[in-house]
């Protein structure tokens, strides 16, 4: 269709004006009579269209919006002043126009000087695209006339007859005049609901979509046949505007432009810079005076402040604005911060229990008693001396607040914990899918992603220059397979990186340990391993969140050259990508303090050495499960608080300023139009675009393993990721509410391949927790020596048995310490922590039978806890319904219902057919009766009774 025909307006019969056609593109514009008249009848058409929610008639509501960058020439301008001098009777107003707005005629006109290459191909582009809108049946308006210099607006409106016609193909339930009751609660479950409500009721929003329903309508997929069944009384508002915005976001995808021999839809459009922006509008503002009540403003003061947190979120409310997908989002994050708070509170009863028997454990009692005068061997060669091991004193005493016998019970709650976790959102998910008419919703395949279409192409067009005849060209696993090795590759590559940085820190740790253990004042080497050890976290920290940018990035770009199919595929892919690359990101360090440090620095005489000179580290005397915590805490906390608060609240803010400056030093208005209000479609373009839902599900998914996979050693890691998700939703909400431009509705049933993420971290985070509580606590070491060695059934002397002995003649050349008189004695056998025989032993230093020992336990302990816990979990998994009972009950009390609904139909249809027989049958028996008569009358002529055809 060429563009000097595609702006069709469709007549504005209010007030008995009738806005032309738009044909000729030479000179567009309106009879100066008419342009006056329309202007007398309104004196604010800025008001009438409410600020751009409407069409310029006041009455077509704006459901889409296409950005575009135009640039108008000195030469073109003075084309324009000439054509309105010789004809003064047509001129172009913004408020008069239908579609193209001031200066349009530059944009399509057939005569105007050409711009550059780039310019004329993506108008030509637009033209084509637009015009092929107009022929699917929207309706289009245009503005140039902005306060945004160089941007042009195309506003999309769908009629009824198109919203109709999509809503069928897509299939979309609507409800019907139908309506039925829901079934209610009796006896003693009616009386503890009605107080449940009664005390939460301060809690709850102050919604209407969140009050109980007792009532609910019938829906069924519309069709246009079935209209009657449909309650269309209020047309306007039977589609409301998240279902108009997809309706139009599908025709958007599916209509092509076709020009320079390739289809483009409105993605590939965006990507190569015909559009600059597509996006549905806003319903309103959200503050200021004299703002009309809107979803957006009940939104930002029922959900989207921090001074309603303590309050549920009003689901019900965000899936109607924001669409399925982005409600399943928060719906989902709010059943995980409701299930932290039984999971915070068991943590801090474990961590209180260890506050109040430290005083009673009697292994750190003999490590803090100095009559005990344990010498303890070198730290590091040379420069380290013997010391006492009473000097360790305050980090055995902090260690048992972590490691103790309550937190292998915390363990086991938090694997059970996340298996209920996932059958109530299971749970969560079936009730909102019945509420939202999501029962019986298949996904269809997505259009084709435009960078696979160009693929395609690319690929179809070589084999046209070789000249070889083929089918239907498709991407194949040989087009891909330089981007799998490029993946492959990459991938190995970046988890090496992380290992090479995290080897890089270890290096750190050890070198700084040293120069820090030559210091000649007493307090600075006591203070060197806390000062190594919070030094090398915050080195973590940082790398970490900076290579969370990085991988983020390469994520993307690895999956984008894969070239997948559709939408859903590149999101799964990156998805896959994303969290692997981060998972190692994130939990590296950890798992080197958990289950690598101390394993491998050999012993005194014959340590183990990195490039011949620097001594592997060893844990702190009272075991590394300390250190693993702090190393955890830290992480977790400055990754929470930087990364996911800071950089959530202070990046959107600083790009919404350097684009406000930019549209600032661009804008070149007078003091009339600065004044003027914006349009809503303005306002909206200065809003951050929609990144999708990835970033805020990986965020939560690396909470939930810092939650789950050590939370052994770090008992209070639920309530800081309970205090944390607090913020975080009202961040979320207000970020999407005001800072972010409305997206696209998207239906979805379910949280996709995010349920499987979190249900391999479950079954994970079994089988670390059982290796921190094995192989980094000490837990089994205490129960070994409790049942097999203690001589009274208590713990006294664990600390002895677990303690060699080393006589320092052996010592290597040039390792023993320079000061061996630093304890003002000296020393002949020294101590260090391992099971090895000691020196007057037949096997000196050899692996002693009491290391084998404990060593057995722990890998029992292992196999013995991961089956139990799963076996437990697997259990509440078995037990617990996916699909609760009444749900199951109302989805078979719908079906049931249809299904009288349409026998009822179909019983009236056969009833009416019948009357209609006896009626036609009736008539045919009394033509019968009156032939003879009629006969006569006419002399002998036969007359018959005419018939009357039945057309059902």
């Amino acid at each position: 269709m060429r563009m000097s025909k595609k702006y069709s307006c469709l007549p504005a019969e209010e007030k008995g004006i009738h806005i032309i056609n738009i044909r000729a593109i030479e000179d567009i514009g309106y009879d100066q009579h008419e342009s006056t008249l329309l202007n007398s009848l309104s004196k604010n058409p800025d008001a009438d269209c409410k600020y751009g929610l409407y069409f310029r008639d006041g009455k077509r509501k704006v459901d889409y919006i296409l950005v575009y960058h135009y640039k108008k020439s000195s030469a073109g301008k003075t084309l324009a002043r000439r054509a309105q001098q010789n004809d003064s009777s047509v001129r172009s107003t913004k408020q008069d126009q239908p579609l193209p707005g001031k200066g349009v005629h530059l944009e399509m006109g057939g005569s105007e000087p050409h711009l550059d290459y780039h310019e004329d191909d993506k108008r030509f582009r637009r033209e084509e695209y637009e015009g092929n809108l107009v022929e699917a049946g929207l309706e289009l308006e245009r503005d140039e006339d902005t306060k945004i210099h160089g941007i042009g607006f195309v506003k999309i409106h769908a009629p009824w007859n198109v919203l109709c016609r999509e809503a069928e193909f897509l299939k979309l339930k609507m409800p019907t005049k139908k309506m039925y009751q829901i079934n209610q609660t009796h006896g003693l479950l009616k009386k503890i609901n009605s107080v449940i409500q009664k005390i939460t009721e301060p809690i709850q929003p102050k919604v209407a979509e969140h009050k109980p329903q007792t009532v609910k309508r019938l829906s069924y997929p519309f069709s246009r046949e079935k209209q009657h069944l449909f309650d269309l009384s209020d047309k306007d508002s039977f589609f409301d505007s998240k279902t108009r915005s997809t309706i139009v976001y599908e025709i958007l995808k599916r209509t092509t432009c076709t020009k320079a021999k390739y289809s483009m839809g409105i993605t590939s459009l965006l990507a190569n810079g015909v559009y600059s922006a597509a996006y549905p509008l806003h319903d309103g503002d959200y503050e200021g005076e004299n703002v009309e009540p809107n979803d957006r403003k009940l939104l930002c003061e029922e959900w989207a402040s921090y001074g309603v947190f303590y309050k549920y979120q009003p689901i019900d409310l965000v899936r109607k604005y924001f669409g399925e997908k982005i409600g399943l989002y928060f719906a989902w994050l709010g059943v995980y911060t409701q299930m932290l708070i039984p999971a915070s509170i068991v943590g801090i009863i474990v961590f209180l229990y260890g506050c109040a028997t430290v005083d009673e454990n009697i292994p750190s009692m003999e490590m803090c008693d100095q009559r005990n005068n344990i010498t303890m061997c070198p730290l590091c060669d040379r420069t380290c001396s013997y010391w006492k091991m009473s000097s360790a004193c305050a980090t055995a005493r902090a260690s048992h607040l972590f490691d103790n016998p309550a937190t292998v019970f915390f363990s086991v709650f938090m694997a059970l914990w996340a298996a209920t976790f996932m059958e109530h959102w299971k749970r969560k998910q079936m009730r909102l899918n019945y509420r939202w008419d999501l029962t019986g919703f298949e996904e269809e395949e997505d259009h084709p992603r435009a960078e696979y279409e160009a693929k395609v192409l690319e690929k179809s067009l070589r084999r046209e220059h070789k000249h070889k005849e083929t089918d239907k060209d498709k991407l194949t696993w040989k087009d891909r397979f330089p981007a799998y090795l490029t993946n492959f590759v990459g991938i190995i590559f970046m988890v090496g990186l992380t290992f090479a940085i995290v080897f890089g820190v270890i290096i750190y740790r050890i070198s700084t340990a040293a120069a820090l253990a030559i210091s000649s004042t007493p307090s600075g080497r006591s203070s060197v391993r806390v000062t190594v050890t919070a030094t090398a976290v915050i080195i973590n920290l940082v790398v970490i969140i900076i290579l969370d940018e990085v991988y983020g990035c390469i994520a993307r770009w690895l999956t984008q050259i894969e070239v997948p199919k559709t939408d859903k595929n590149f999101e799964e892919r990156l998805i896959f990508k994303a969290f692997l690359l981060k998972f190692v990101n994130a939990y590296t360090p950890i798992f080197y303090v958990a289950f690598f440090k101390g394993r491998f620095v050999g012993r005194p005489g014959d340590y183990v050495y990195i490039f011949h000179s620097f001594r592997m580290e060893e844990c702190a005397p009272g075991g590394c499960l300390m250190e693993l915590c702090i190393q955890l805490s830290i992480i977790m906390l400055g990754k929470q608080l930087i990364q996911n608060n800071l950089f959530e609240i202070g990046i959107p803010k600083m790009k919404k300023f350097i684009r406000y400056l930019k549209l600032k030093r661009r804008r070149s208005l007078d003091h009339e139009e600065h004044m003027k209000k914006k349009q809503r479609y303005e306002v909206d373009y200065n809003l951050e675009p929609f990144a999708g839902l990835t970033p805020e599900y990986m965020e939560m998914i690396i909470q939930f393993g810092f939650v789950t996979l050590f939370v052994a050693s770090f008992p209070l890691a639920p309530l800081f990721a309970l205090l944390n998700n607090i913020i975080e939703i009202r961040l979320d909400a207000k970020k999407f509410v005001t800072e972010l431009r409305r997206p696209v509705a998207v239906r979805a049933k379910d949280i996709g391949i995010w349920y499987n993420i979190l249900r391999g971290i479950g079954k994970l985070a079994v089988i670390i927790n059982a290796f921190v509580i094995s192989f980094t606590s000490d837990f089994i070491p205490r129960l070994v020596y409790l049942y097999m060695y203690s001589e009274n059934g208590t713990m006294h002397g664990f600390v002895n048995h677990t303690l060699s002995s080393f006589n320092v003649s052996d010592f290597q050349a040039g390792t023993a310490p320079n000061d061996p008189l630093d304890l003002g004695y000296e020393v002949q056998i020294c101590r260090y922590k391992d099971y090895r025989e000691p020196p007057w032993s037949e096997n000196k230093y050899d692996i002693s039978k009491d290391f084998w020992a404990v060593l057995a336990a722990r890998l029992a302990f292992v196999i013995v806890f991961q089956n139990l816990v799963m076996f437990m979990s697997d259990f509440v998994d078995w037990i617990i319904p996916d699909i609760p009972k009444d749900i199951s009950q109302q989805i078979h009390k719908e079906k049931v219902l249809m299904v009288e609904v349409f026998m009822r139909e179909e019983q009236g249809k056969l009833q009416m057919l019948e009357t209609w027989k006896d009626k036609d049958k009736r008539k045919g028996e009394n033509c019968n009766n009156h032939s003879p008569r009629l006969s006569r009358s006419h002399s002998g002529s036969l007359s018959s009774c005419p018939s009357y055809p039945l057309d059902v």
